[in-house]
């Protein structure tokens, strides 16, 4: 069953044609620790923008291999445009997906810090 999500001030909403996940991931690098991200990531073809494209700002650091996608409005990150080895993925933010119950989910540690 899909779901869905937003920025905080609505803007710029996203759907996922997928299954809500019961796993989640955190990253104590410098952007996600700061940001308190929990991730999940999904192919392309998954994801849905269903609106605001012209609120998205860019931001990239590191290698730049992740495009950061923010709102302009409100400053949250919904998602991330990436590619992995099985092709090109969405990260989401899973605190922007209302539907999620974030202290239910099996939480992986990743130690982006040490990349």
């Amino acid at each position: 069953m899909a779901y869905e999500g937003s920025c905080h001030c609505g803007a710029v909403t996203f759907s996922v044609a997928a299954d809500a996940p019961s796993e989640g991931m955190t990253c104590n690098c410098s952007h996600c620790s700061r940001k308190g991200f929990v991730l999940t990531f999904v192919p392309v073809d998954q994801f849905t923008l269903e609106s605001g494209a012209a609120h998205l700002t860019d931001y990239l650091f590191y290698k730049h291999n992740i495009t950061h996608q923010f709102c302009k409005s409100c400053g949250t990150e919904p998602f991330a445009l990436g590619k992995s080895p099985q092709g090109e993925m969405r990260a989401i933010n899973l605190r922007c997906v209302p539907s999620i119950d974030i202290d239910a989910l099996t939480i992986q540690k990743v130690d982006g810090a040490s990349f």
